[in-house]
């Protein structure tokens, strides 16, 4: 129940989309069908690394439903309140590469430690998905 006189302003809501690939992206959900097939505005994919983070634009993005892993609604007031610091899209993308390469090599050496011991581990791509 709304007071008199009170005026009822709908503020377009800002999404968080997480994907099945690891990307987050965050818009303004402009549809979704039954699919959960999406169209997300004024759209930046987030990137985080350690307590830093940055905004690549990214426009209209259409999102199909089987990569959908996660669909939240952001509270605007909130987001500012965040610990993580905001840095330049080449910086976030270095340390991305430094850390995913870090990554690598960390499984390399589980990989090799396994081979010594007589054991492996199958890699994901040749998996049988089914």
């Amino acid at each position: 129940v709304c007071p008199a006189g009170a005026d009822l302003i709908s503020l377009p809501e800002k999404h968080l989309v997480l994907l099945r690939d690891g990307r987050t992206l965050i818009g303004y959900l402009r549809s979704i069908d039954q699919f959960a097939n999406l169209v997300l505005h004024q759209t930046v994919e987030r990137i985080h690394v350690g307590k830093k983070y940055g905004d690549i634009p990214r426009g209209i993005f259409v999102v199909r439903g089987e990569n959908v892993v996660l669909l939240g609604e952001i509270d605007l007031e909130k987001e500012s309140d965040t610990p993580l610091q905001q840095v330049s899209i080449e910086e976030i993308l270095e340390e991305q590469r430094v850390e995913q390469q870090a990554k690598q090599e960390s499984e390399k050496l589980k990989v090799q430690a396994l081979k010594e011991r007589g054991l492996s581990i199958p890699r994901a791509d040749t998996l049988d998905e089914y």
